[in-house]
Formats: C-alpha cells, structure tokens, sequence
C-alpha cells in the first residue's frame, strides 16, 4: 500500500475515464438538465400500446434540438439581420429602378407581431426552469437571442446601420413584467454562462451583496 502512489490529478484523470459507450452527459454546462426538457400535454399513465410520455419527451427534446431558427427564416426567405429597425438614412434611399433593396426599410419592431396567446409556458415558468430541486440557487435557461455582434456599440446604439445582427446562443437570467423584456446573457466558445471573473452567473446575476 506504501508503494501505491495517487496522482495528485486523480479526478481529472476518472473525468476523463470513459469505458465502453454511455448515455451520461459528459459536457460541462451551466443549464440544468430540467431546462432542455418540452413540455408535453400527455398523462403520466399511459394505456398499453400508447407512446410512454418519457418517450415522448425524449423524441421532441431531440427533435427541438435539430431545428435551427435562423436557417428556417432563411428557408422562408427571410433575413435574421433586417428583423431590427434601424435609423432612416433619407439620403441613401434606392430608387424605385433599384430592385436590391426594399423602397421602404423594416421600421416596425418584431414584438408588435408577438403572439402569446400558444405559448406553451409563462415567462416565469420559463425562467423557473432554472431552479433545480433542493437547489436555492437559480442558473440561467438556455434560450437563442437575436443580438449584435458588436457588443459596444449595440448598447450604445442598438439601431445603428453598422451593426450586424445574429442568432446568438444565451442564457436568460431574468425576466421583467413591466417591459416584458428577457435578460440574457452570452454564452462563451465553452458554451458556459460566465462572468468577467469566469464564475457561473446565478439568480439572475444578483448576489449576496446586491
């Protein structure tokens, strides 16, 4: 037993360890597992012969993780980058000879054409998903956002011509009844929900000390 000597990286080491094939999820996240889950409208008990609702669940986890939101605009021919309002530029108008771009620019916000009527969950059930059970402390939802790439000057001027504007993948940290407006936050090239100091962001960003 003296002779055994333990390498002082040993849980790097059994991390790393994988025999034979698995259905464990091996990649770090800071989503909770619950968050991924579709709601579905199927009772817990089943007749014989029926699809069990577990099944269910599995098969539109994975079929809702397949769909891709802007390639599907961009099968109906729609541009992700002109959904945002930006400033009039009456001097840079096309003629109406000019066919590359539309006479009139996108001028309405896309929240005016918003249907809450078939959500299938409240934004506070969906910000709840981040609640584990037993856990007091709320981690972010994964969501997709359609923000600008350019983070300085998309807090400074969100309608600026300049900026190019993306399906980015986020972590919704907070919800506000008032404006109805969703905070959300970057993932980074780890997919990770981090702040400045690489620490996971939780209850929405607010901590002990305010």
């Amino acid at each position: 037993v003296t002779t055994f000597k333990t390498p002082e990286d040993i849980g790097s080491c059994l991390e790393k360890q994988v025999i034979g094939p698995t259905t464990e999820i091996l990649i770090k996240s800071d989503f909770p597992l619950q968050a991924f889950k579709p709601k579905v409208q199927i009772p817990f008990q089943r007749l014989p012969g029926q699809c069990p609702r577990k099944v269910e669940i599995e098969r539109r986890r994975r079929l809702y993780l397949s769909l891709d939101i802007a390639q599907l605009l961009a099968n109906e021919g729609i541009d992700s980058n002109q959904l945002m309002p930006r400033h009039h530029e009456p001097d840079n108008m096309p003629a109406i000879e000019d066919k590359r771009d539309p006479i009139f620019p996108i001028y309405l916000p896309l929240k005016i054409f918003d249907n809450e009527e078939y959500d299938c969950r409240t934004p506070e059930e969906w910000i709840l998903l981040g609640l584990e059970p037993g856990s007091h402390n709320r981690k972010p939802v994964p969501g997709k956002a359609l923000l600008p790439t350019d983070d300085v000057l998309g807090h400074e001027d969100p309608k600026s011509q300049k900026l190019i504007y993306k399906w980015t993948d986020v972590g919704v940290l907070d919800y506000d009844k008032e404006t109805k407006l969703y905070l959300v936050h970057k993932t980074d090239e780890n997919g990770l929900v981090r702040d400045e100091e690489r620490r996971p962001i939780l209850n929405g960003g607010v901590t002990p000390e305010g």
